[in-house]
């Protein structure tokens, strides 16, 4: 048969040209073909439709939803109080820790930072707990409208302290340390005829007598001895030690009579007396 002949019956493919404007596709890549008489399953088939809009976004909430500027600011709000924490923590580490190279250098400025309101009474790796029961005491002279001097009885601080603290779930710092650190601070800083040993002795006195008079001011009894209408000319403190009783199992004599440390009279300034009792 001529090669250039068809089978009867079988329509010879016309070729036609391509014109200018028409393009031919590249074919894509072709698989290789599969084993004769093999059928595979067939592919998932993908829908084709339009594409509509996508879900609205989400509205933003928190620090996302305020705009640049404020963004910026709570930004450098929250570093700042990193950078006061960080410096807090490290300060307060090389005041516990024992003697270093960083404390010798700038332990002038670890003692500003922590005296007198952070003042610890305990170093790192060696803690001193406490086995006496220490009661801080005062009274005042209180100067009443018509001129005359009145001399209040002592009143037990630590015990209204204790008080508060019984029961309560949830202290506050002030009840538990505040009078207890200020006397620590106060007994440190002098010597036993209570004169003032270093720069921070008359420090711890002014912080002694202002947390004094201002718990005068919010004292009950102090208000109803003197009417409300009374002024304070001067304090008086004193501290109660008596030693902690050992344990009923225990062998060990211990005198439980209390000792006082009674400080000589205080004048109190205007400027703290505006605090005190009126």
């Amino acid at each position: 048969m001529p090669s250039g002949s068809a089978e009867p019956g079988v329509p010879t493919p016309r070729s036609e040209p391509v014109g200018p404007s028409e393009s031919v596709a590249s074919p894509g890549p072709v698989a290789p073909p599969g084993p004769v008489g093999s059928v595979g399953p067939p592919g998932p088939v993908r829908s084709v439709g339009p594409v509509g809009p996508g879900p609205a976004g989400e509205p933003r909430t928190g620090v996302a939803a305020l705009s640049l500027r404020y963004q910026i600011g709570v930004a450098l709000a929250l570093a700042v109080v990193a950078i006061g924490v960080c410096v807090h923590l490290g300060m307060t580490f090389l005041h516990v820790a024992p003697a270093n190279t960083v404390t010798r250098e700038h332990g002038e400025a670890v003692d500003d930072w922590i005296y007198p309101e952070f003042e610890q009474n305990w170093k790192l790796f060696a803690p001193n707990p406490l086995q006496q029961n220490i009661s801080i005491q005062v009274r005042a002279e209180v100067r009443g409208p018509d001129g005359r001097t009145l001399t209040t009885g002592w009143y037990d601080l630590s015990a209204e302290d204790g008080e508060a603290i019984d029961g309560n779930l949830l202290p506050s710092h002030t009840q538990q340390n505040e009078l207890r650190r200020a006397w620590d601070f106060f007994v440190a800083t002098h010597d036993g005829e209570n004169r003032p040993v270093g720069l921070r002795g008359s420090l711890s006195e002014a912080y002694l007598r202002r947390i004094m008079v201002l718990r005068l001011d919010r004292d009950a009894a102090v208000r109803a001895t003197t009417g409300g209408a009374g002024i304070i000319e001067r304090v008086q403190v004193r501290s109660r030690t008596s030693n902690v009783p050992p344990p009923e199992w225990s062998r060990e004599k211990v005198s439980t009579t209390p000792s006082y440390r009674e400080l000589p009279w205080w004048k109190v300034s205007q400027d703290e007396a505006r605090g005190g009792v009126r």
